[in-house]
C-alpha cells in the first residue's frame, strides 16, 4: 500500500527559534506589565509591602515562563 505524502511542511530550526522569541517576547511584557503595577501601587499607597508583592510576583512569572518556554524548545528539538 502506498504511503501518501503529508501536506505540512516542516519548519527550520532558525523559523523555530524566531517564532520561540517571539513567544517569550509576549510573556516577558505580562511579566513586566505586572511589575509595573506593583510599582505603581507601592507607589500610590501610603505602604509599600503589596506593591512589592505584586513586584515580586512578576519576576516570578517572568521567569517561570522563560524557563518553561526555553525547556520546550530544546525537548521539540
Amino acid at each position: 500500500m502506498a504511503r501518501k505524502k503529508s501536506g505540512k511542511k516542516r519548519m527550520s530550526d532558525d523559523q523555530e527559534f524566531q517564532i520561540m522569541k517571539l513567544v517569550l517576547d509576549k510573556f516577558l511584557w505580562l511579566g513586566f506589565i505586572v511589575m509595573g503595577w506593583g510599582m505603581y501601587t507601592a507607589i500610590n499607597d501610603s505602604t509599600i509591602l503589596p506593591g512589592l508583592w505584586y513586584m515580586i510576583g512578576g519576576a516570578i512569572l517572568l521567569i517561570l515562563f522563560a524557563v518553561i518556554i526555553v525547556k520546550e524548545y530544546e525537548i521539540l528539538k
